[in-house]
């Protein structure tokens, strides 16, 4: 999950994305790489910058972790984009309140996944964009998916005792501003063409978290080796699957992306169990389970009605 917000509209429960592609796709040589490749790759980029980000939580915590991705990733958005700062009040208190969902998403998953197993935390906040497109939809069908939903999310996210608690709490407020992100990129992305909107959000989104970092271990941001490991987690998290999000883009309907997709949750969980060790119980495979199938049926039964 590119857990920065993109700009312009996208699938329900998209993976934004976080740096410009410099290339196209023949001078790359990504073009002879088959669409569903590129997402699985980029998919799995994403995940493990999240299992690397959590193996770290005891030395660099979730907040320092927010800072440094963020701010990696806004260098180079801003190195790329050169936007102006030169903005109309409206256009800028849009872009003020983008990066401000930014931060909150970021910070919420990480904090999330300090309390949870990645793939629980990364499926309850996916829920949010989920929940915004079904609700948005007339179709009977669709809120029939928020309630498969809704039972995948209690099946995922009781843990039991005051930390599955706090996690589930955190997660749900992940879903939130994930939720929230959606209307607000795509209305950046009409003020805003291009990234220079994302740009100026995320450096926004970074002020915003960095009290936090601050207050959490600000002295660890002046760490050579943490700035090296948050701007490898920048890179796995943002830059790779950027790169092979807008390159699908090209190939597929955003239908078939929304549902590849859909799929990453069961990417996270697969990741964190390499990686990390994390093991989920059968009725937390089964919310999984349910929450991509409800993902799959409201993207399949909102495209399918514009």
């Amino acid at each position: 999950m590119s857990v920065e917000a993109g700009v312009g509209p996208q699938p329900a429960g998209a993976a934004p994305p976080g740096t410009p592609d410099a290339a196209g796709p023949d001078a790359r040589g990504i073009g002879l790489v088959p669409a569903p490749v590129l997402m699985l790759i980029g998919m799995v980029s994403t995940q493990l910058g999240a299992a690397f980000a959590k193996q770290m939580f005891g030395t660099v915590g979730p907040a320092v972790m927010t800072v440094l991705r963020l701010g990696f990733a806004a260098v180079a958005l801003l190195l790329w984009w050169r936007p102006s700062l030169r903005l109309e009040r409206r256009t800028a208190l849009t872009v003020a309140g983008l990066g401000v969902t930014i931060a909150g998403m970021n910070m919420c998953f990480y904090l999330a996944m300090a309390r949870l197993p990645v793939g629980v935390a990364l499926t309850i906040g996916m829920s949010g964009p989920l929940m915004v497109a079904a609700l948005s939809s007339r179709r009977g069908r669709d809120r029939m998916w928020t309630l498969l939903a809704g039972a995948g999310i209690a099946l995922l996210g009781w843990q039991g005792g005051a930390t599955g608690l706090a996690g589930l709490l955190i997660s749900a407020g992940c879903a939130v501003f994930w939720g929230a992100y959606v209307p607000l990129s795509a209305r950046v992305g009409a003020q805003l063409p291009g990234g220079g909107g994302l740009a100026l959000a995320m450096l926004f989104g970074t002020v915003c978290a960095l009290p936090f970092g601050l207050t959490e271990g600000g002295s660890v941001l002046g760490h050579p080796w943490a700035l090296a490991f948050g701007f490898g987690v920048a890179m796995l998290s943002s830059l790779v699957p950027y790169t092979c999000e807008m390159e699908t883009l090209r190939r597929v309907s955003a239908l078939v992306f929304g549902v590849l997709l859909s799929l990453e949750p069961a990417i996270g969980a697969l990741v964190a169990l390499i990686v990390l060790g994390e093991t989920l119980s059968a009725g937390q495979v089964l919310g999984l389970a349910s929450v991509v199938t409800a993902s799959i049926g409201v993207i399949r039964g909102t495209r399918a009605t514009t």
